[in-house]
């Protein structure tokens, strides 16, 4: 089986643009190791990775509520430059932005628990299967 891999790209490296993504939402390296259903130290490994395989980068991308271009394209640099230059002059706009952000942010949040909530129920309910 061919393993297909996150390409290094202008020195773009997969597992620290998840590391940062992570961060910037707010996701503990435990919680995004639960929704993977690995140890935190798994993820560790991973973050420190040039390359990811595509089908981890699509389940990492989907726990963080990103696409898998989003990460394999993160500029920090970029990132950053937004955030410093957001113009707040205009409190309408601005205040609207902000709480979208928040409720898209936070809606992220929500299902990435729910979706660790029923692995851990699935997970019990093998055990008690067994």
């Amino acid at each position: 089986m061919e393993r297909e891999s996150v390409e290094k790209s202008s020195g773009s490296h997969a597992g620290l643009n998840v590391q940062r993504i992570r961060m910037f939402l707010g996701i503990k390296q435990e919680t995004l190791a639960a929704g993977l259903g690995i140890s935190g130290s798994e993820v560790s490994k991973i973050e420190k990775q040039d390359e990811i395989e595509e089908e981890l980068l699509s389940r990492i991308a989907g726990l963080l509520g990103v696409s898998p271009e989003v990460i394999k394209g993160f500029d920090t640099e970029k990132a950053i430059y937004n955030i410093n230059h957001n113009n707040f002059q205009d409190a309408t706009i601005s205040e609207g932005t902000i709480i979208t952000q928040q409720i898209n942010s936070n809606e992220k949040i929500i299902e990435l628990y729910e979706r660790l909530l029923q692995s851990e129920r699935e997970k019990i309910e093998l055990l008690k299967q067994k």
